[in-house]
């Protein structure tokens, strides 16, 4: 059957099989296993051909689906299945040219018709099944959010977040059953949500308050947005750094003595699908990273508690590391310079002049280019400002070669 559609992937709304098109409702009719929620099959009424309702782990529902290639299949999925949906899942398992997908209108296309909002204008995220805390990284004056949520509690816990992040006064829309019979849309404030429950299927429609503290996007926050112990790389040292370390989308960073882990935040804070695991031997700092990744909007940061090179073992090779810490231990530098990609980028800070002896060391070996950057901040002295010097950085950074396979005539 290699080659052969045999699996339907049918997006329906809460209206049921009433809003799907000509070809989803012929999908259905010849469907020899119907597969996919429990809510999704409850929609259709018992006809005595076999069901598969997912489980968990889905893992095990989808082996089970497997081994009906060969048969006429529908997975039924919420709105468009391949926004947010069980589509991307299943196509890790299933060749595309053996899938049909026939996609229903999506949650946030119907929010948008409802509340007059052109989607390109919005900024649309699925919550389902992920971290509340990826929010705070969007949270921007003025700025449209539309929140796809499946839990009927969500809606108060996203207008906690906001109250707590100083977006209090934003305006909200919640959206319950889009589409269906119990539809319902309640306009209110981000501070007004506490307690409030709401549908299980819902979308949350947020104004950000436009009088309210943003963090901008790009590197550079504010030393004052996190919390640490003085181990923290400055803020304009930070930008100058990731313009080094030059993020692109869906690339992996160590943040090798991560401290307070601002690298590897701001890398992830950079692009779409970026990863980063930050290693650090202080356990204490280790959870206080952990927590400034929470509050700056990228849960998905890995903390790894232990001291290089021993703690790199084991991860899976970066396209980019920094080294912010113990630049001058032995074996470092190399051990890291063995471990990046071809084509990857190697930077590295010190402030000490044994960092400086071992960068110019790696630089000679290796390349690279280096940066000695000094900065001065106005300070107040007897009521008078003035120039307090901070120490000088002295950065490194590298690319690996890429070395093209030779090719015989």
């Amino acid at each position: 059957m290699s080659g052969q559609p045999w699996l339907t992937l049918v997006g329906i709304g809460a209206d049921g099989p009433d809003g799907l098109g000509r070809e989803a409702r012929e999908a259905l009719v010849e469907a020899e296993l119907l597969a996919g929620g429990a809510r999704h099959l409850a929609m259709l009424p018992e006809d005595g051909r076999p069901r598969l309702v997912w489980g968990s782990p889905l893992a095990a529902s989808l082996a089970e689906l497997l081994t009906h290639r060969g048969r006429q299949v529908v997975v039924l999925a919420t709105g468009d299945p391949l926004w947010h949906g069980i589509g991307r899942l299943l196509l890790r398992h299933v060749p595309f040219p053996e899938i049909r997908v026939l996609p229903h209108v999506s949650a946030f296309q119907l929010a948008c018709s409802r509340l007059g909002w052109a989607l390109e204008d919005t900024h649309p995220l699925s919550l389902h099944g992920r971290p509340l805390e990826q929010l705070r990284r969007h949270l921007q004056p003025g700025r449209r959010l539309l929140l796809l949520t499946s839990d009927g509690a969500a809606p108060a816990a996203i207008g906690a977040l906001l109250v707590e992040a100083g977006f209090g006064a934003s305006h909200v829309v919640v959206l319950e059953e889009l589409s269906g019979p119990r539809e319902r849309v309640v306009a209110t404030t981000a501070a007004a949500l506490r307690g409030e429950r709401f549908a299980e299927l819902n979308v949350v429609a947020v104004t950000l308050d436009p009088a309210a503290p943003g963090l901008p996007e790009i590197p550079g926050l504010p030393d004052e947005a996190y919390a640490h112990d003085g181990q923290l790389t400055k803020a304009e040292v930070r930008a100058a750094t990731l313009a080094a370390l030059a993020p692109l989308d869906g690339q992996l960073l160590w943040d090798v003595g991560a401290g307070a882990g601002s690298i590897g935040i701001e890398w992830l804070r950079s692009g779409r699908n970026m990863r980063a695991v930050a290693i650090e031997r202080d356990p204490v700092r280790a959870e206080r990273i952990g927590l400034n990744a929470k509050r700056l909007g990228v849960p998905e940061l890995e903390v790894r508690v232990g001291e290089a090179p021993d703690a790199l073992e084991s991860l899976p090779p970066p396209d980019a590391i920094f080294v912010g810490g113990g630049v001058a231990g032995a074996g470092l530098l190399a051990s890291c310079w063995g471990k990046l990609r071809p084509g990857g980028r190697l930077v590295a800070n010190t402030v000490t002049i044994a960092g400086e002896a071992a960068l110019l060391a790696f630089r000679a070996e290796h390349g690279g280019s280096l940066v000695r950057i000094a900065l001065s901040r106005a300070e107040s002295i007897g009521g008078q400002l003035a120039w307090r010097p901070a120490l000088p950085v002295i950065q490194l950074s590298t690319r690996k070669t890429c070395v093209a396979a030779s090719s015989s005539a």
